[in-house]
């Protein structure tokens, strides 16, 4: 399973990566005005700071969300560096646009993703990535991992390319849970992360051999 993390900030990013285990970047509108960047110029060259620190794909999204503006804004984003896979909404012209990229060789993720139905259009239309928000759907009531697996069977019923993106991670176990049923990608915050590494026992038996070769250090 690959490894994304989902921010806007670059010191994030740059802890992840030195872990040497990131695989790419998601970001959006909402990431961006978080960390304050704002305006066009800003927004396209910190897509630019982000694709010089990972090495893997960096999703990027439109605003538009009509056809042509998608198109418009999608085609300045894909030119901008080989890294960038253009982010469009699931709705009826983020359709559209998702089979113009992918015709043009332009890859693409397919966000706010909810239901099989929506995944399953996503990738009739040549999505490279599509992103359920399983972490939305948990808020809501709603398993979140079960949309995962059924997305999983469909696709596997069908040898669909389309990378199933886990979004909206909350925690490490959603990371885990992703794992287990099959995600392509996860794409959570750094703590989601990290929190792999967190095991009580671990920590115990570290100390314990600290205080154990400090008897038996040479002096």
């Amino acid at each position: 399973m690959k490894f994304f993390i989902d921010t806007a900030n670059l010191e994030d990013i740059k802890e992840a990566q030195a872990l040497g285990v990131l695989d790419g970047v998601t970001t959006n509108p909402s990431l961006m005005a978080k960390e304050g960047i704002t305006g066009k110029d800003s927004i396209l060259k910190h897509y630019l700071a982000i694709c010089n620190i990972v090495d893997g794909d960096v999703s990027a999204e439109v605003i538009s969300t009509d056809f042509d503006g998608m198109i418009r804004e999608g085609e300045e984003l894909a030119a901008l560096h080989k890294q960038i896979v253009v982010k469009l909404p699931m709705i009826a012209d983020g359709i559209k646009a998702c089979k113009y990229f992918s015709d043009k060789g332009i890859r693409t993720n397919v966000t706010l993703v909810f239901s099989p139905g929506q995944a399953l259009l996503a990738a009739k239309a040549g999505a490279t990535y599509v992103s359920p928000f399983l972490g939305r759907l948990d808020d809501i009531s709603t398993d979140g991992m079960h949309l995962i697996s059924e997305i999983r069977e469909i696709y596997d019923n069908y040898a669909f390319n389309t990378q199933i993106l886990s979004a909206s991670i909350r925690h490490t176990m959603h990371v885990v849970n992703c794992a287990k049923v099959g995600s392509d990608v996860m794409t959570g915050p750094l703590s989601s992360i990290k929190g792999l590494l967190k095991h009580p026992l671990t920590d115990i038996g570290l100390n314990q051999f600290i205080e154990d070769a400090k008897r038996c250090s040479f002096k």
